[in-house]
């Protein structure tokens, strides 16, 4: 950290005044942009920028997390398919009992007669979680699929 011209208040790397444990740091925006800013921090119920500011940070670093391979992650895949279709069913399931270690917990639910959604919590390095995804959601037959990334929380503040 560098001083700022003698008050004694520390200057972060990217020009915030670090007072404690929180830095304050000036953003610069079009006002156009803040004003829709400002219209979804009320709709969402924010009590002010900085929690909105402080949410899409957060949101970013879950993001960032997800592309470095060292970092275990964790997250939601969820599935709609036709369960008429055994041959899929099999499959689906099959894919499931090949990642024990990293599908750590489902839920099957009959949407109508034919169609089932399963929702599946999975837990690993970002990129072996992203392809077990991709093979569930790219299975044939599958007729949507998302997968959701999300947190542990152990690096998020």
């Amino acid at each position: 950290m560098r001083r700022n011209r003698g008050d004694g208040k520390e200057i972060g790397p990217c020009g915030g005044i670090k007072t404690g444990k929180t830095v304050r740091f000036g953003i610069s925006a079009d006002a156009r942009l803040l004003e829709k800013f400002d219209g979804m921090i009320v709709e969402k119920g924010y009590a002010n920028r900085s929690e909105a500011v402080r949410d899409l940070i957060r949101d970013q670093l879950v993001e960032f997390t997800w592309t470095q391979n060292y970092e275990e992650v964790v997250g939601t895949v969820t599935i709609v398919y036709n369960s008429e279709s055994k041959e899929l069913t099999e499959k689906l399931i099959e894919l499931q009992h090949q990642n024990l270690v990293n599908i750590i917990s489902s839920l099957h639910v009959h949407l109508d007669g034919r169609n089932c959604l399963e929702v599946l919590l999975i837990k690993g390095k970002g990129k072996k979680v992203k392809r077990i995804s991709d093979r569930l959601i790219g299975t044939k037959g599958v007729k949507h699929g998302r997968l959701t990334l999300s947190t542990t929380g152990k690096e998020i503040y």
